[in-house]
């Protein structure tokens, strides 16, 4: 019993001591902008600053949802899928009239998603939405009687579940994965992990582009993108991984690879829905984070890095101990 209570404490030690830095460094962020501001008056610094805010909210967000109940964390995250898919779907050009009443079986996809996650029902939970709900809502579209667009509509919805519901759920399946030995953190610093490569890599892309960013890498998608950037934030985040690797079972190589996986998969999820909403002629998903739009703006990144790193840890520690 004793033994147990030494390594539930070290385990809280160290949880404890990762949240510190998350916000010692958005302490730090908030103090360099704000000075930087004071001594020089003509830098627009606006965007900085609002961003800031934005991943000061991100950061309570899931830092609550790491330490409470595991239940209200798994809520938690589903409330984030749950507005995200709300936020895409609102403002989709490509969502006709007739498919409102569609709309029911995308929003009761992620209870369901949520649960499966809860219960760690792995193959329930990889098939669930890219097979059921692909050959589910393409029926119900169907009755509906309604031809026009019809396959429009069959490839916007499916593709914004896997996007907003599909991609985030894998944070919620990193609390349900199973002890392993050697490992004493399990899913919570697994989530952390990776929810904090992700948010500073978004972080290191933005102020390595604005500070040294000269060519741009998606210009008719995303004009802010620079290769000076992408390339900064992925080494400044590969970097940030390897030390961070106590929060993971990866030896020292993997938490390298695993690192410049994550930040690779964050600028492809990151430009993915630059593309959507350019497409759609809209700046943010929505107004709900001050200075930064939606939810799903914030974690558009999330949606591509939660799945990508869930199943290489999987496959790498897992695979064989479920």
């Amino acid at each position: 019993m004793e033994i147990l209570r030494l390594g539930a404490f070290i385990e809280q030690d160290e949880i404890l001591k990762i949240i510190a830095l998350i916000f010692g460094i958005l302490i730090f962020a908030t103090a360099l902008f704000w000075g930087w501001g004071f001594l020089r008056p003509e830098a627009n610094l606006s965007e900085l600053k609002m961003r800031t805010r934005s991943w000061w909210v991100m950061a309570i967000i899931f830092v609550t949802a790491t330490l409470v109940n595991p239940l209200i964390s798994y809520a938690a995250i589903a409330f984030l899928s749950f507005v995200a898919l709300r936020e895409l779907l609102s403002i989709s050009k490509n969502v006709r009239p007739a498919d409102r009443r569609i709309l029911f079986w995308c929003y009761l996809a992620v209870p369901v998603q949520y649960y499966l996650a809860y219960k760690g029902h792995y193959s329930l939970f990889l098939i669930f939405i890219p097979i059921f709900m692909h050959l589910w809502l393409p029926f119900m579209l169907v009755i509906r009687g309604v031809t026009e667009d019809v396959s429009r509509s069959m490839s916007v919805l499916p593709s914004q579940l896997m996007l907003t519901v599909f991609g985030i759920s894998h944070l919620a399946y990193l609390l349900s994965l199973p002890d392993i030995p050697g490992f004493s953190l399990g899913g919570r610093g697994l989530l952390l992990f990776v929810v904090f490569i992700t948010q500073m890599n978004d972080v290191f892309q933005f102020t390595w582009g604005k500070l040294f960013g000269r060519h741009k890498i998606l210009p008719t998608v995303s004009p802010n993108k620079t290769w000076e950037g992408f390339i900064g934030g992925i080494f400044t985040s590969t970097l940030m991984g390897y030390y961070l690797r106590f929060l993971t079972p990866f030896t020292e190589t993997e938490a390298l690879v695993v690192s410049f996986c994550v930040a690779c998969a964050g600028f492809i999820g990151d430009v993915v829905i630059s593309a959507i909403k350019r497409d759609i002629g809209k700046k943010d998903t929505g107004d709900v984070i001050p200075g930064h739009g939606g939810f799903l703006d914030r974690i558009d990144s999330l949606a591509m890095t939660s799945p990508v790193f869930f199943h290489i840890a999987y496959n790498l520690y897992y695979l064989n101990n479920s």
